[in-house]
């Protein structure tokens, strides 16, 4: 995806049983799309950090996780263990899986965790890392994420665009990319 794309559509079941989709995001300011997974060292480390902004960002934000990892070569990431990870997450079943791959490939994402910001009018504004220190939440000098958020509810622009997303790759199924 490139900035100012629109929001592709997509309908994907959530850990709470339920399909979710784009329409989902109807009254919030912005929508954050984050590719992640279970099992990815770096993903893991953003556990606390997601779940955070998920809260301080409720009531304006319509937060969306997915994972699209083949569960035959990474099973911790099966739907049943996205179960348990939503909680963590603090999504309310909107932890979703792309058990095709299809959405991941709309998007173009490549790692765990990648993040896509779309504003008020669902135009890509930021895409990208959480921030730049996964290792370290204390030691964070760049908050993408919460900066890119913050503007797009304000209807400002994004001043860091986009960054290097920094994480595992998505693990796509044997002959699909």
């Amino acid at each position: 995806m490139q900035l100012n794309d629109m929001l592709p559509q997509f309908a994907l079941k959530g850990t709470d049983g339920n399909m979710h989709s784009t329409k989902d995001y109807d009254g919030k300011d912005a929508v954050a799309i984050i590719f992640t997974c279970n099992h990815c060292p770096y993903a893991r480390a953003y556990i606390e950090r997601i779940s955070k902004l998920v809260s301080d960002y409720k009531d304006r934000v319509r937060f969306f996780a997915i994972n699209a990892n083949d569960v035959k070569q990474y099973p911790e990431d099966s739907f049943e263990n996205m179960i348990p990870m939503a909680k963590k997450l603090n999504l309310d079943g909107r932890y979703l899986y792309d058990e095709s791959q299809e959405i991941a490939r709309t998007f173009a994402a490549q790692r765990t965790p990648e993040v896509f910001i779309f504003n008020k009018e669902r135009k890509l504004v930021y895409h990208g890392a959480i921030d730049d220190n996964y290792e370290n939440p204390n030691a964070v000098t760049q908050h993408y994420l919460r900066d890119a958020l913050e503007a797009a509810i304000n209807n400002k622009v994004v001043s860091v665009k986009e960054t290097r997303p920094i994480g595992c790759t998505i693990k796509w199924k044997p002959g699909s990319v």
